[in-house]
């Protein structure tokens, strides 16, 4: 391998595909990105057609040709957004769109699965709180709902697991994506039966092979074709965009922690151990190498809460930056105004609670655009501290934090989370830096052979400001406060 050597990572969003071109060096030469739509047919439900994930593909592939000659390719890596269910029939083809990580509509199901295995005993097993969200609960509610539709499935996939069957013809799944079905055993390395009978009894559907996430399956022609492109290019399985995201901010070392802030916020710390956490805090993810997993926390609304509020005041294109601008016209505590940021809604974090909602507190005839916003930031900086603080129990209390997305761009932010956490944030140079997608090429590299590279490791850092930890304290106080008052109204759980 040499500098005229190159992978490709492709990063199937929530709400865009990214590709980057990497070096055995791991220099990024060459990145594009193209978006496709979220349906939402109806309240609490966010839906996506698999074939609008193969023209992004076939337009990200095309603008990375252009700028790197594709007979220069060794290998293509994948990476997705979990959990994110395709229905399959019995040739494996999608019947209709896939139900995306962001549909809120298996609840009850999710709970009935819980209830029937046991939470404590199912996180014991799978690592995962399983809610709503996850692929089994979907399945599921489609069984209940769609029986002459999508319900009619033979096979049930993840958004990546499809998309890595239609570039090489072969079904598989690696074990950080599996955990997202909610029935993957993480110390067997294997699906679980005990919860897919619970799920499904007798008529159970056929899920992916598990596989290395290293796996490499050739480029089938029919695929090669649709990208203009030569067969045969190996295409590595990868991971969940959230492992990959981490190995592309903070490495593989224990200690690490990655905050990669984009439409929801995944924070992921890197530890040496899967050691469950009695109040199933924190998920346990497999990372892709040996005895490495991520203690992963999940906040639902972040980055689509504020293009919610760029929306409602009418800002406009680029409105998430200006929501940042506008922040900066406030001060820490948004003179007095409260924002719980659960718009999503619920929230997962640390705290698991479906019935959460987004809510202002203290809100006055004297209040601007600006407390707004900045009321909003700090919600979000304050779920992101709790996150952080479960970290640091479970042994994960580096002083460093690396982050990613658009939302670290501005300094405002990183000051912020610096200040409330008193950690060092440290931003990536290259703005925007798409870390799981950096991640996916680099995992491509090492199924090839080639070296564990290091991510880089210059950025902008911002560092705690010692004068602002009183503050921070107090506004934690009242956050906390106006949560527990939310939950005695609603019926809703106030624990940590």
């Amino acid at each position: 391998m040499n500098n005229s050597d190159f992978t490709v990572g492709l990063d199937l969003g929530t709400s865009s595909l990214k590709g980057v071109a990497l070096r055995p060096d791991g220099a990024l030469v060459a990145r594009a990105q193209t978006p496709y739509a979220t349906a939402r047919p109806g309240p609490g439900r966010a839906e996506q057609a698999p074939m609008d994930w193969v023209r992004a593909v076939q337009a990200v592939v095309a603008a990375l040709a252009a700028q790197v000659p594709p007979r220069h390719w060794q290998a293509i890596g994948l990476s997705g957004m979990i959990p994110t269910l395709v229905a399959l029939d019995a040739r494996g083809e999608p019947l209709g769109p896939a139900i995306t990580w962001e549909d809120g509509r298996a609840e009850a199901q999710g709970e009935r699965l819980r209830t029937r295995v046991g939470g404590a005993a199912l996180y014991a097993r799978t690592g995962q709180w399983v809610d709503g969200r996850y692929l089994l609960p979907f399945a599921i509610w489609l069984r209940e709902h769609e029986g002459e539709g999508r319900g009619r499935y033979v096979g049930l996939a993840g958004a990546k697991d499809w998309l890595f069957a239609w570039l090489t013809g072969a079904l598989a799944t690696d074990p950080s994506t599996a955990t997202g079905y909610g029935c993957f055993d993480l110390d067997a390395g294997a699906w679980d039966d005990e919860t897919l009978a619970a799920a499904f009894g007798h008529a159970r559907p056929r899920l992916p092979e598990i596989r290395p996430a290293t796996t490499t399956a050739p480029l089938r022609p029919t695929a090669a074709a649709a990208l203009g492109i030569a067969p045969g290019l190996p295409v590595c399985l990868g991971a969940a965009d959230s492992v990959l995201a981490t190995r592309g901010l903070a490495g593989t070392a224990p200690g690490g922690v990655a905050y990669v802030a984009g439409t929801s916020t995944v924070i992921m710390g890197v530890s040496a151990n899967a050691a469950r956490d009695p109040q199933h805090r924190y998920l346990i993810t497999p990372l892709d190498r040996p005895a490495r997993y991520g203690l992963e926390m999940d906040l639902v609304s972040t980055g689509s809460a504020v293009r919610w509020l760029a929306e409602m005041l009418g800002l406009g294109a680029g409105g998430e930056d200006e929501v940042w601008r506008l922040a900066e016209g406030s001060t820490p505590g948004a003179h007095g105004l409260c924002f719980l940021p659960y718009l999503g809604p619920g929230e997962q974090g640390a705290l698991w609670d479906p019935m959460l909602r987004g809510t202002l507190t203290g809100l006055t005839l004297a209040h601007t655009r600006a407390d707004l916003a900045r009321a909003l930031l700090d919600g979000i900086v304050l779920e992101s501290r709790r996150c952080l603080g479960v970290l640091a129990e479970a042994g994960l209390g580096g002083r460093e934090i690396v982050m990613s997305g658009p939302s670290g761009q501005a300094a405002l932010v990183r000051q912020a989370l610096a200040d409330a956490t008193g950690r060092s944030v440290r931003v990536p140079q290259a703005a925007d830096y798409p870390a799981s997608a950096w991640g996916a090429a680099a995992l491509a590299w090492e199924a090839l052979g080639g070296a564990v590279l290091a991510p880089p490791a210059d950025g902008a850092v911002a560092r705690p400001g010692r004068a602002s930890r009183g503050r921070w304290a107090a506004l934690w106080a009242r956050h906390e406060q106006a949560r527990t008052a939310l939950a005695s109204l609603g019926g809703q759980s106030p624990s940590a």
